[in-house]
């Protein structure tokens, strides 16, 4: 059988998958044993995880897999045994067959993992020899490998569901000259190689045996509580779950709709009651005047039953539908909260080969250092933990080479040889931190102020006045570095720029604090999930917009008489500096702002030197908002980062407020920075133009809607051709703009029935369409339409050039 083979195919996906949590138990393993050689519970780990990934070699028909396996096993037998110690140099060796045992499993195909059978055997022998020169003598040797196979037997059991196969394959173990060794290794992976490749109908057992143990050994290297036997564990497309994560947010927003309206009925109920009372009133009055006849007499009685009746099954229903309402509720939340728990993974997933990177990178400075995890079990969403890795990688090698000490200068200051690194995860506040701090020398201020001026970064009488945490900030320049000299370490520049990028795509923030001789920390703070974002809903031009709390430094109400201008710019006093103020409707391009009264919602924003005070027209609480992605087929909406659906159902935009700082920094740049003082409170303006738009798609009719209204036009909205036709025919708008693809009534109808119609055939008509073939193009214009664009090619400029063009600017 051929590696093309799907059967073979999927063996090899399965054992691929088992060489890497083999291998990443092995590296944790061999760096705990170089601190504690004779640990009996990582030698029995790592022994293990040796004898498993030869047994999962041998099923596949991996020979090469087969004989590197075999012979570290060998070698954490005799440690268990006392026969051989593991210093430096086996440790070594061990982490080179680690090393093999990666690249085995990366490789694609069984050719090119046998290409590695030279490299391996010359490294079975190198141990072998090792092992041997070690022992008591070769005869003592040959005595306890002869017994090595029952002794594991004993010791394994029934962990491995292969592993009696596995022993009654292996024979008993002879002692035979090293030089030979290897070759009757490879010979008997070779023959084993033949026999399964003639049992292959029989792999599909095999196959689970294999998936069920890398789960386990995965399971076992995420430190999760339950016994793996005890879970199943099943493979979810990514992009499945984050659809079902986005329709139980909807559904939990949805959820939430009952409540207001059973508070409406309980208003229909009280005006119901009122209604019963003014009846017996009524009759009352009857009754008082004069005597009633037979049928009014019936006819108020009548009245009285069936309200009376109508007041108990309102009551009844009130009742059922609140109990729906709670029980609704409380299963939307759940929904949600599995959903989301889906998504998230223990951040010990994440640090999987730091404590191995931390060691070679020490060993080649000629340091000790030693990695702390802590936090393991710190729940983290699945998409922030797949781009830990890097960012975390560069910090840790930074803590390595900057900051810990040589041996000789931590003896000199009285500290342990050893230096620690210490990697922390923690959820504090609704937010993920992240903390790598060290124990070494701290940063040198005196010569990160002489790089700065050498830079020209500052100039001297600058640098000297910085404070700590201003100096700090240029650290995260790109290109910024302190070493002289580039070296395979550091000295490129290249590093902390890169983690706060990173750190800024996940709507985080960065900082780093240090004490001289005491250590540096940086700390991440990071959202838990990206699917949730804690928000402070604003109002700016009539319209709600959700801004990320990480990114919001502070909320206040500022008196409009504590503002200052400077040089042509408003500032106000905050924290013992002057920061820059700028309105949200300068940002978002809406209508100039209104200021309502003397004091302003203003939102701080930003760090140190480019921080701003943001003018809102008001605030309007705090929530936790679902995150509903932009359709990709828009690009980046500038100002925009995603959008969310409130309690009541009503959309919002969440925004990007990194893009709001850039926007202000181009607005200061340009000298077009407007601003904000008493006389905006008493400005007209002239009435807008107004455009209909009408689509089916949330996203694009909001993203239009927004669009148009930063520019002035003054926007409604249709959810279909028919709610557009109803909407044309009862009010008046100087524009429409349409989609084709509509329920109800489709756009060419609606381009259609406004042509035909004598009153509204003069109202200029836009199509708006993902259908770009000219057949498209002239059915549409056939139709009647003036203007016919793609949403393909579609981009904001495009739209308000073909607005302009039909309709002129927003005021006349």
């Amino acid at each position: 059988m051929t590696s093309a083979d799907p059967g073979r195919r999927s063996l090899l996906d399965l054992f691929q998958e088992e060489a890497r949590a083999q291998a990443q138990i092995l590296s944790d393993g061999l760096i705990a044993l170089e601190r504690a050689p004779n640990d009996p519970v990582t030698l029995e780990a790592c022994m293990r995880a040796a004898h498993s990934l030869k047994g999962a070699a041998r099923i596949v028909g991996v020979p090469v897999g087969v004989t590197l396996a075999h012979v570290m096993e060998d070698c954490f037998v005799a440690a268990q045994e006392a026969r051989v110690t593991l210093d430096a140099v086996y440790i070594d060796m061990l982490l080179c067959g680690v090393d093999m045992i990666v690249r085995i499993g990366q490789a694609e195909e069984i050719d090119a993992q046998t290409t590695l059978e030279c490299e391996v055997n010359a490294f079975v022998e190198g141990l072998n020899a090792r092992l041997v020169g070690d022992s008591d003598g070769l005869h003592e040797l040959a005595l306890a490998t002869s017994t090595a196979d029952e002794t594991d037997r004993l010791r394994l059991g029934a962990t491995y569901d292969v592993s009696s196969r596995d022993r009654a394959n292996d024979g008993p173990r002879s002692h035979t000259p090293h030089h030979t060794h290897s070759a009757m290794r490879s010979n008997e992976a070779h023959a084993l190689h033949a026999r399964d490749e003639s049992n292959l109908t029989s792999r599909s057992d095999e196959a689970h045996t294999l998936r069920a143990s890398a789960e386990t050994h995965r399971s076992r290297a995420s430190q999760e509580a339950s016994r793996p036997t005890e879970a199943r564990m099943l493979r979810v497309r990514a992009e499945t779950l984050d659809r079902l994560l986005s329709h139980s947010g909807e559904t939990l927003v949805e959820s939430r709709w009952l409540k207001p309206f059973s508070q409406s009925m309980l208003r229909v109920k009280r005006i119901q009651h009122d209604a019963s009372r003014a009846l017996e009133r009524l009759h009352d009055t009857f009754a008082d005047s004069a005597p009633l006849d037979a049928r009014a007499q019936a006819a108020l009685d009548e009245a009285r039953r069936l309200t009376n009746e109508a007041h108990r099954q309102l009551s009844e229903r009130l009742a059922e539908l609140e109990n729906y309402d709670r029980r609704s509720t409380h299963l939307a939340q759940q929904i949600y909260d599995e959903a989301l728990a889906c998504r998230m993974r223990p951040f010990v997933d994440a640090t999987g080969g730091f404590a191995r990177m931390v060691r070679d990178v020490a060993r080649s400075l000629g340091k000790e250092v030693r990695l702390v995890i802590a936090g393991e079990t710190t729940q983290v969403d699945r998409d922030i933990l797949d781009l830990l890795d890097a960012p975390l990688g560069h910090l840790l090698r930074n803590a390595v080479d900057h900051g810990i000490e040589a041996p000789s200068l931590r003896r000199a200051l009285g500290k342990p040889e050893i230096g620690t690194i210490t990697l922390e995860a923690r959820h504090s506040a609704g937010a993920l931190f992240i903390s790598v701090s060290d124990d070494g020398g701290g940063i040198d201020l005196d010569a990160l102020r002489r790089t700065v001026v050498h830079k020209r970064l500052a100039s001297e009488d600058t640098a000297a006045r910085l404070s700590e945490a201003e100096l700090l900030e240029f650290l995260f320049l790109p290109g910024f570095t302190m070493r002289d000299a580039v070296t395979d370490v550091s000295g490129r520049g290249v590093g902390l720029d890169a983690v706060q990028d990173v750190v800024r795509q996940v709507r985080g923030s960065l900082r780093v604090t240090q004490d001289a001789h005491a250590g540096t920390r940086f700390v991440l703070q990071l959202p838990i999930t990206l699917s949730v974002i804690r928000s402070l809903i604003v109002e700016v031009a009539g319209e709600p917009y959700g801004l990320p709390l990480a990114h919001v430094v502070r909320t206040l109400v500022l008196p409009v008489n504590a503002i200052d201008t400077l040089e042509g710019q408003q500032h106000f006093a905050f924290d013992g500096k002057r920061l820059g103020l700028v309105t949200a409707h300068q940002i978002l391009q809406t209508p100039s702002f209104e200021a309502a009264n003397d004091a302003l919602d203003v939102v701080v924003i930003g760090q140190g030197a480019s921080s701003y005070g943001i003018v809102v027209d008001r605030f309007l609480g705090e929530r936790m908002l679902v995150v509903q992605p932009l359709d990709k087929r828009l690009g980046k909406v500038r100002n925009i980062a995603a959008g969310a659906l409130m309690e009541n159902g009503d959309p919002l935009l969440i925004a990007d407020l990194d893009d709001w700082l850039r926007s202000v920094e181009k607005l200061v740049a340009g000298g077009e920075l407007g601003r904000v003082d008493r006389s905006t409170s008493h400005t007209t303006t002239a009435s807008a133009k107004r455009v209909l738009v009408v689509d089916d798609s949330l996203t694009v009719r909001e993203l239009e809607r927004k669009l148009l209204a930063s520019r002035g036009y003054d926007v409604a909205i249709a959810v279909d051709g028919m709610d557009g036709w109803n909407a044309v025919r009862g009010e008046h708008f100087d524009l429409v703009i349409t989609d084709i693809d509509m329920p109800r009534l489709d756009g060419i109808e609606l381009v259609t029935l406004i042509k035909r119609d004598a009153q509204l055939a003069r109202t200029p008509v836009m199509i708006v369409s993902y259908k770009d073939r000219a057949e498209d193009r002239q059915r549409g214009l056939d139709a009647g339409a003036d203007y016919y664009l793609a949403k393909g090619s579609f981009h904001d400029q495009a739209l308000l050039d073909a607005v302009r063009d039909l309709i002129g600017e927003a005021k006349p």
